[in-house]
Formats: structure tokens, C-alpha cells, sequence
């Protein structure tokens, strides 16, 4: 028997735009791209140039420090732009597929761990996974104690991970991950799903976002502690280790969710990593104005352009009215029934969660002095002060830092707290400064 965790404190947005079942293919987008940011830790520099002829999973970007990890193209086509922003930062590479999409080539496998992590970094799947403490790629030459993998996503609006088609693909996945660690793999569920495994202790998780989310299954099986290390993951990298060993070949393809009140028919779009944004939305949005597209869902995502491409690790797109159009009698403190709130301020709460709301991008509030209200603790399910350890993060306090357990978290679990945040603080923000600070200090 599997093993059982509830998590209990979080929250479940209703947010309307709910993707169907229905699946369509992407035939149209010809752009895909790849965004060093989303890969945090490495120094990123690129390998290609503009005009260059480039196959599927050949290296567009490489670390700067190792040169051993690499961020790979997901199709076969020419190198079309190295989008750079101040003191010649890159933004992004982008790829102009050909008329025929180049399948990757098949690849030596290797089975011992040297092997394995040789292979996992040149294809770009050692950049897939993350590390903690610090929600890094992880770094070369650290065996981790134990691998984290989940297998579904309770984020608003989310489509499923993976199709049970690929199920054998993500057993072969997890045999390979367990021969990297000399602790245990978990593979965190829903009990609905029916995943089983030999290789790894499959754990059943219950309860509201942020249940799908690594970082609470963590703390809930076995927490980090200082000096240690953990390796995280979704299902869907490591279904594509498994294809790799499998049949020696990298499979880019991803399913993205499609959704958001200001979507038409949302449903499931089956497209490839790093598709341009405007291939993936055509038919679903009559005009691209007075609306905000998020790469990812409302929560964690990324504001993008029509022009710009789907960021890892998202396989969603949200579309939200922005809002900044609105014309309502009293402004934020409006008691408009239509209203969501977490609080009982507004009349919404008599009507309950069974009907979605058409949130809008506002924050309805202006930032301020964060108070220590303890709402935060209400969708915030791990046993530490999120509070004081924010206050800790902006004093740059590494010992109260440590203390109040920065080891444990990484930007995407304060996300809820910062939804219902009064004070309207960049809560993710700040983790993410305060762990690249922490790295900093002590490396």
C-alpha cells in the first residue's frame, strides 16, 4: 500500500476557463525558443550564433563554469535570433524550424551512474530537474539524498502531467534516477491516478494547492536539512529520461493546457517546448488587447507577449482580462458579489467556490508594510514562520535564515501566501533573492 499525506492548509482558486478534455495539435508554429532564465544556477552563455543549422537536441546554450550542461534546440531548423537585454544579457535563442521538423538522433546510452549523468546533461534533461537547497539546476559532482518526482499539478486551471500511454516510459524514467542517489525515489500522486512502481516509494497525496507542488510533499515525507541535498522533478521529465534510455531518443513533444476566461474552447493543445506563444493561442482569443497572457498559470507564471514563447517548466497558458479598463463604483473595496475574496470582507463567500470567478490581472490594494497577521499561514503548509522568514530574507539574516527553514522552500511555495497577501508584496521575489543571496555567501 502506498503511502498517504493530507495536505491541509492551501487553497484552490476558482478561476473560470477550465480546459476540456478535448486535445488539438499546434501544425502552425514554425518559432520555438528557449529562455536561460528559467534555468537558475548557471552562468549561461551561448554556443550557437545566429543563421547557424541546428538538429533537435543539439546545444544552443552551455554552463559557463563546466561547459558540461546544456540547454538544447527542440527542433531541427536555423538559429534565428540571440535575444540580449542590458550588459548583454541573453534573453533568449530562438529557432526557425525547417519545413521538415528534424526528429532527434539516437544517442549512445550508457547505464552506469558517470554515464547516465554525462547523457542527462548533454541532451538537456539534467537542466529539467532542480535542486534544493536553493531551487538550482543541479550542480554537477553532488549525489543528491533522495529524488522528488510529482505527477500531477493542482495549480488553477492545470491540465494533467502526463497520459497514462506514457505511464511505462515514466517507470523506465524512474529507474534511472534511482541508480543517481543513494537514498530512495518518491513519487508523489493523486490516489485517482493509479500510478504504481518498483522502483520508487509511491506516495498519495490529498488536499487543496499547493498540493501538486514538490515543495510540500518534501517536507511532508522527509524535510531537508542544512547540509543536504534533494533533487525535484515532474513526471513529464523524467517520461522523457525514460523514452531517452529506452529508445535512445528525446521526445520535446508537450501537452499545454490552453486556458482562462478570456480563452474560446479551452482545451488541451499538443505542441513541442518552447512553442511561440502566438502558434499556441490562434483560434482561441479574438484580439490580443486589454488582455494579459501568462505563461504558466496565475499564480507563478510568467507575462508574456503574443510575440513571445511558452517558458519552462509551464505546459499552460493563461489568459486574464488585465483590467486596467475597469470602471467599478468604489474601486478594490467594491461589494460587488462578483468579487472574490479569502476573507468573509466581501458577499461573495454566501455564494461559495461552485461557481468560478473572471478574476482580472489588478492587485486591488497598494503595497505596504508587511504585517505579521498570520494570513499566510492559512495556504502556507509548511511548519515554519513564512512571516519571519521573509523578514529574516530581507534583512539578509543567513543565521535566522537558516533557522526559520530557507533550506526547505523555493519561490513557487510562497506563491499563495502572496495571492492573499494585504500587504501586496513580491513574496516570490524575495525567496528568490534571498536564496541566490544565500548561495552566494556561502559557496
Amino acid at each position: 500500500m502506498p503511502e498517504k499525506i493530507k495536505i491541509k492548509r492551501g487553497l484552490d482558486i476558482p478561476l473560470s476557463g477550465k480546459p476540456s478534455s478535448e486535445v488539438s495539435e499546434d501544425t502552425t508554429t514554425v518559432m520555438y525558443a528557449i529562455y536561460p532564465d528559467d534555468f537558475p544556477g548557471p552562468v549561461w552563455k551561448a554556443v550557437v550564433k545566429p543563421g547557424d543549422e541546428v538538429k533537435a537536441g543539439d546545444a544552443l546554450l552551455a554552463d559557463k563554469i563546466t561547459g558540461t550542461i546544456k540547454l538544447v534546440s527542440p527542433v531541427g531548423g536555423m538559429v534565428k535570433e540571440i535575444n540580449r537585454g542590458e550588459r548583454r544579457h541573453i534573453n533568449y535563442v530562438s529557432v526557425e524550424a525547417g519545413k521538415a521538423v528534424a526528429t532527434p538522433p539516437e544517442m549512445k546510452i550508457s547505464t552506469d551512474k558517470e554515464g547516465i549523468e554525462n547523457l542527462l546533461q548533454s541532451t538537456g534533461l539534467w537542466a529539467m530537474m532542480r535542486q534544493r537547497p536553493y531551487d538550482i539546476v543541479p550542480q554537477t559532482g553532488v549525489t543528491p539524498r533522495d529524488i522528488f518526482v510529482t505527477a500531477f499539478d493542482s495549480s488553477p486551471l492545470a491540465g494533467d502531467i502526463i497520459i497514462r500511454e506514457d505511464y511505462p516510459s515514466l517507470e523506465k524514467g524512474l529507474e534511472v534516477l534511482s541508480k543517481l542517489t543513494t537514498g530512495k525515489v518518491y513519487l508523489g500522486v493523486r490516489q485517482s491516478q493509479g500510478i504504481t512502481s518498483k522502483v520508487a516509494e509511491v506516495v498519495e497525496v490529498e488536499g487543496p494547492h499547493p498540493a501538486g507542488n514538490v515543495g510540500p510533499q518534501i517536507a511532508s515525507i522527509r524535510p531537508v536539512n542544512k547540509g543536504e541535498t534533494v533533487w525535484t522533478t515532474d513526471a513529464e521529465t523524467v517520461v522523457r529520461i525514460g523514452k531517452l534510455f529506452e529508445k535512445g531518443v528525446i521526445d520535446f513533444h508537450t501537452i499545454v493546457a490552453v486556458t482562462g476566461p478570456e480563452v474560446k474552447d479551452p482545451h488541451i493543445v499538443k505542441t513541442i517546448v518552447g512553442a511561440s506563444v502566438k502558434g499556441i493561442l490562434k483560434g482561441f482569443t479574438e484580439s490580443e488587447e486589454g488582455v494579459r497572457i501568462i505563461s504558466g498559470n496565475v499564480l507563478t507564471g510568467v507575462k508574456v507577449n503574443i510575440d513571445g514563447y511558452l517558458h519552462y517548466p509551464y505546459r499552460q497558458i493563461t489568459v486574464i482580462e488585465e483590467g486596467d479598463q475597469a470602471d467599478e463604483f468604489m474601486g478594490w473595496a467594491s461589494m460587488n458579489p462578483g468579487k472574490f475574496s479569502v476573507k468573509r470582507n466581501f458577499p461573495a463567500f454566501l455564494r461559495g467556490l461552485s461557481k468560478p470567478f473572471d478574476f482580472d490581472a489588478r492587485i486591488k490594494g497598494g503595497k505596504r508594510a508587511m504585517i505579521l497577521s498570520g494570513e499566510y499561514d492559512k495556504v502556507f503548509p509548511f511548519d515554519i514562520y513564512p512571516e519571519y522568514l521573509l523578514k529574516a530574507i530581507m534583512a539578509k539574516d543567513i543565521d535566522r535564515m537558516e533557522k526559520l527553514g530557507i533550506y526547505e522552500v523555493a519561490p513557487e511555495d510562497f506563491a499563495l501566501p502572496e495571492f492573499v497577501d494585504t500587504s501586496k508584496q513580491e513574496l516570490q521575489k524575495t525567496v528568490r533573492e534571498g536564496l541566490d543571496y544565500l548561495r552566494k555567501e556561502l559557496s
